[in-house]
């Protein structure tokens, strides 16, 4: 950028900017010498993030724009310069652990990519130098160098095709890994280039680089990298676009950080406790200057103050006192949890054996851990056609000719009653000449009218572009069938049925064959929606014959012939790819008219592809309808019932493919996208006309007609959509956007075809910035997905054969689409309901944990001093209560996971738009935290109103007053979370209640022994002492109950909201393989009865753990 800049600025031409001249061969020119040389970029390709050395920089930038590690970084910074109540350590080691973690796991992730880009830039490629092959990395490419590709070889940058092994100048590639078609498309080389490319020095002009793969320079003449050689052994092609000027880079979108919908949710929760953190800390410290100015309390005779401490204002000091001592009331160690959550809890879903895929012998796969609950999220599906919904394997199922229903002798066991001759279509060869005349027309056309050519290891005859078509021969078995090249799949297809069915079109045997001449053919594009082709007989007669959509070929045939053939074409369009066949016969005079404007079009410079479409509809008029074809793009396996299953949750499902709009509409239908009573609406370049002007006047029209519909489904296409999204200088644009997106969220579903990479990514970012920010996601199997997987908030890559890019760019990578429906539906809905309530939990339990703190400086003078020990507020959050929440957060189970639960898509609807995680159950676990942290401070508080709790009058002290709460504190979050699980496992049991033993059996220890590395030990026999006395046992067990019933009564008497809520969960494989599933069954007698029984079962658990202490510390007391 900056050196085209300068360029410009110091004498640069201006007209050289959109265009780019490059030496072929790098050989001296007069061009090369008088203008100067361009630069262009080298070969690499880069897909990281980071490098080493701004790895340590950027990842901390990104770290600490998380609003919680900004916080405690201040805090801990805080600990260090003031002297503050508690150590830096509390605040500066959990934050480097979280750093740490977060650094090693996302620096993984990137030496990956890392890894990747090497594979591809290390790859050994062939250069012609100086008349010399020299080998070297693909990186090394540069622009100009004519570089030779082997068959089977992958493109290593943008070539133009100079030479072919083939004879006919051509060669044949396919582009799985860009568009995820499998099907091969024939290239050609440049005309009039010289044969011996060792010595070639050659000038080519051509424009810039540019992402857009349908539009570009020569396009036939033009290899794309990522695209591979097939059938041709060996070429040669000189580099024009290499390393991040390539189309397939250009269409590639870094990779961003993607940030889920509970992490801000998180942050905005933060927000809320910051805020009541800093009025704490406000409240405390102007109370405490306020009591201090009252005479006598400034400076208490037992407290004089230093003469410096008289003449410093410590009220700043104070305050970030106070915030250290309240800090605990943000979860540091919630971040910790919910990481340590999404890693393991995403082992589920590689070990999940549902789905492991017997064909690719593999299972699903996590590349990012980060974004599982954001998997119960979603709400828009942007999928992929070729390679996800289908197979990409075309089938001829039927034909119809001349009103007449033929179907496959494969497919017999269907009935058909539209006609009483309907049959196997075999049954052409037994009928008489005179009466199978046009049905051997019809197949006629299907052998002649395609491009289908034959792989060069079978013999074929086909010599100076004579093709040989048997007429009466056999139907040869599908062993002896021929490996077919083909730009379609579906003309494979034909090719197949009709050889299958009828003849051979391509090998001869021992009988009668006709040639024909191919003279022209018309080739299909998506305008027109048609291809066509002139031949000519042995008898001199000269024939066109035409396929394609019937909405292109029903306008141009006679209009008596097109009742006969709709009625089939309406009904098999529901399922299937139909095609509707046509023939002309040409006169001598018509066809060397045709054949003199077609010869002039295609030598013509200027505005030549809108003189061949001229000639194009004006030949291809006033055709005989002959009839039509419907071939089967075999779906993948259930993927219809898929599709209508996470419709039935709620997902609004979007269909992205470069595919043309025939062939995508039949998969809509066969995936039950669009249903039969559906309306369709169509923004195509077909519905706006001709001409710029008139097209955005009739695209205005049409989307003020749609926008006031309702209850229908949507076809668009690449060119109308570069419309929509490009703005206009006028601003129009912008408000084209904006209708058609109203009309796109007003769908049942929406088929958008003929679409660029790059303008996928753009549906999907239009979408997700929309009102509202719904959560979407993609799926994809090739790397023409890529971007769109990059721009959704989660990426799906299919493992299909269409190569890897999509895997190793996306999430998730799952075998098959089928798979996806318990992706989302189980998995998804299960980690986002865990993490929610792990979000709530920790936020409820901090509050409990400081509010009592609080309430403690209203009591002790603003001094700052701590209500609890200094070891329990360390180990609160990292052992006394991590644990059990973090196994609540992996295996609990609210829902039963069978696939065939028919509630699981209104599971999925209940938690939508981060139902759980919204203000409203955010307050109320916010007011249930200050409920139970006034109880527990109260509460003591009242008990303590007579101090002599002990037998022989001993009187408890503050130390003992701080473990009473913090004793009940700990017994009730955890109890509570006991009570709100539902699926037990031995991990649950030994997690929650080993959670509390430890406490006890820590508190034991940390006050009964003395530590020799402490200066003062405060709590040394007060837990002891503690339990010795009745009163503080019935504070305890009193004040736990009393927290606890409340939320048990509330939850038992609130009305269940589905009638999954008593669902008995089975036996599940959502939990480690070596764990032996326990279902804590509740009698479904009512839900108050469930509740009780579980509080009875906690609090009887809890009794049996204080007991045995009491009667011993009875006993070490006497």
């Amino acid at each position: 950028m900056w050196r085209r800049r300068l360029t410009c600025l110091f004498g640069g031409e201006e007209k050289r900017v959109d265009s780019r001249t490059i030496h072929a061969g790098r050989g001296s020119s007069p061009v090369a010498d008088a203008f100067p040389q361009q630069k262009f970029c080298d070969n690499r390709i880069v897909s990281s993030k980071y490098t080493i050395w701004n790895f340590l920089p950027k990842n901390l930038f990104e770290q600490f724009r998380r609003i919680a590690n900004f916080y405690f970084l201040i805090i801990f910074l805080v600990q260090v310069i003031v002297d503050t109540p508690t150590s830096p350590v509390t605040s500066g080691l959990p934050l480097f652990f979280v750093i740490t973690v977060t650094a090693i796991k996302q620096g993984y992730e990137d030496w990956l990519r890392h890894k990747a880009d090497n594979e591809v830039n290390k790859y050994p490629v062939t250069v012609l130098e100086d008349g010399k092959r020299v080998g070297k990395e693909s990186e090394k490419i540069k622009v100009g160098d004519v570089v030779e590709v082997l068959e089977d070889e992958t493109f290593p940058c943008d070539l133009v095709l100079l030479q072919s092994s083939r004879d006919d100048d051509t060669c044949f590639v396919t582009t799985a890994s860009l568009d995820g078609e499998s099907n091969h498309k024939t290239h050609y080389t440049v005309p009039d280039t010289v044969k011996d490319v060792e010595s070639l020095h050659a000038t080519i002009e051509c424009e810039q680089p540019q992402p857009d793969l349908y539009k570009s320079l020569g396009p036939e003449n033009l290899l794309l990298k990522g695209a591979t050689l097939k059938n041709t052994k060996k070429i040669y092609g000189v580099a024009v676009y290499t390393g991040m000027e390539t189309k397939m880079a250009l269409n590639y979108q870094g990779k961003s950080q993607k940030r889920s919908v509970v992490e801000k949710s998180i942050n905005a929760f933060l927000i809320v406790y910051l805020c009541l953190l800093v009025s704490k800390a406000f409240v405390c410290t102007t109370l405490k200057y306020v009591w201090q100015n009252q005479h006598g309390q400034d400076e208490p005779w037992y407290n004089p103050k230093t003469q410096q401490e008289r003449d410093t204002n410590l009220m700043f000091t104070d305050f970030l006192s106070f915030m250290v001592l309240f800090n605990f009331i943000i979860p540091v160690s919630m971040y910790v949890t919910v990481e340590m959550q999404k890693f393991l809890g995403s082992f589920f879903i590689t070990w999940d054996k549902d789905f492991f895929d017997p064909e690719v012998q593999e299972g699903a796969l996590v590349n990012t851990s980060d974004l599982n609950e954001e998997l119960g999220q979603v709400e828009y599906i942007f999928t992929d056609k070729t390679g996800t919904l289908t197979e990409n394997n075309m089938e001829f199922i039927e034909c119809c000719i001349d009103g007449f229903q033929y179907k496959n002798h494969k497919f017999l066991t269907e009935t058909d009653g539209l006609c009483e001759t309907d049959g196997p279509i075999t049954i052409t060869l037994n009928k008489a000449p005179e009466v199978g005349e046009l049905e051997e027309l019809f197949l006629r056309a299907l052998c002649l009218c395609h491009t289908v050519q034959v792989k060069e290891s079978q013999p074929v005859d086909e010599i100076d572009g004579v093709v040989l078509d048997q007429v009466d021969g056999f139907s040869p078995s599908p062993e002896d069938q021929c490996a077919f090249i083909a730009s379609s799949p579906d003309e494979v297809a034909l090719v197949k049925g009709a050889m299958t069915n009828y003849c051979s079109p391509l090998v001869l045997c021992d009988c009668i064959a006709l040639r024909y001449e191919l003279l022209h053919v018309l080739n299909f594009d998506p305008v027109r929606r048609r291809m066509s082709v002139i031949v000519k007989s042995e008898s001199g007669e000269v024939l066109l014959f035409c396929k394609g959509a019937d909405s292109s070929i029903f306008p141009r045939v006679r209009k008596e012939e097109v009742d006969r053939i709709r009625v089939h074409v309406e009904r098999d369009a529901k399922g299937y790819r139909t095609l509707c066949v046509a023939y002309k016969r040409l006169g001598n005079e018509d066809f060397a008219r045709v054949d003199a404007e077609l010869r002039e079009a295609r030598l013509s410079l200027h505005d030549r592809e809108e003189k061949l479409m001229a000639v194009y509809n004006q030949v291809e008029t006033d055709m005989i309808l002959i009839g039509a074809t419907a071939v089967e793009d075999r779906l993948q396996d259930r993927a219809a019932e898929t599709m209508e299953a996470l419709q039935g949750a709620g997902m609004k499902v979007w269909v992205l493919t470069g595919d043309k709009m025939e062939t995508a509409k039949s998969t809509c239908y066969a995936c039950r996208l669009f249903q039969r009573g559906t309306e369709l609406l169509e923004l195509t370049v077909g519905a706006l006309g001709e001409g710029e002007g008139k097209r955005e006047e009739r695209l205005l029209e049409l989307l003020l007609e749609y926008h006031k519909r309702v209850d229908y489904g949507l076809i668009v296409d690449g060119a109308t959509l570069s419309l929509l999204l490009n703005a206009s200088p006028d601003g129009t644009g912008s408000h084209y956007k904006n209708l058609f997106l109203k009309i796109c969220q007003s769908c049942t579903s929406v088929l958008c075809c003929r679409m660029a990479p790059l303008q996928k990514a753009q549906i999907v970012r239009m979408v997700k910035s929309s009102k509202g920010s719904p959560i979407t996601l993609s799926v994809g199997d090739g790397a023409n997905d890529v971007s769109m997987i990059l721009e959704a908030h989660v990426g799906i890559g299919i493992k299909g054969k269409e190569g890897r890019q999509a895997v190793r760019n996306s999430d998730y990578a799952i075998p098959k689409l089928k798979h996806l429906k318990k992706l989302l539906l189980v998995h998804g809905h299960l980690y986002y309901v865990r993490i929610a309530h792990l979000v709530q939990y920790f936020f409820y339990k901090n509050l409990c944990f400081i509010l009592p703190q609080f309430l403690y400086q209203f009591y002790c003078g603003y001094s700052q001093l701590p209500l609890y020990d200094a070891a329990y507020l360390t180990m609160y959050n990292i052992c006394f209560t991590s644990m059990p929440i973090l196994a609540y957060s992996l295996f609990e189970q609210h829902i039963t996971p069978c696939l065939n639960f028919p509630m699981l898509p209104f599971g999925s609807r209940e938690v939508a738009k981060n139902a759980m995680l919204r203000w409203g159950p955010f307050f109320y676990w916010t007011m249930l935290g200050v409920f139970h942290g006034l109880l527990f401070f109260f509460g003591v508080y009242c008990v303590f109103s007579n101090p002599a709790l002990l037998p022989s009058g001993q009187v408890f002290g503050n130390w003992t007053f701080g473990t009473i709460v913090f004793t009940i504190l700990v017994f009730t979050v955890t109890i509570k979370l006991a009570l709100d699980t539902r699926h037990w496992t031995w991990i649950n049991h030994f997690v929650i209640w080993g959670s509390l033993a430890f406490y006890i059996l820590f508190s034991f220890f940390w006050g009964g022994i003395t530590w020799p590395f402490l200066e003062q030990q405060r709590l040394y026999f007060v837990f002891i002492n503690m339990l010795s006395s009745m009163s503080a046992w019935l504070a305890i067990m009193l004040l736990i109950v009393l927290s606890l019933l409340p939320d048990v009564l509330l939850v038992a008497l609130r009305r269940p909201r589905g009638r999954n809520t008593r669902q008995v969960l089975p036996r599940s494989p959502l939990c480690f393989p070596s764990i032996p599933h326990q279902v804590f069954q509740i009698p479904p007698v009512s839900h108050l009865h469930a509740h009780i029984s579980s509080f009875l079962h906690a609090s009887f658990l809890c009794i049996s753990f204080l007991c045995p202490l009491s009667l011993f510390n009875s006993a070490v007391a006497g």
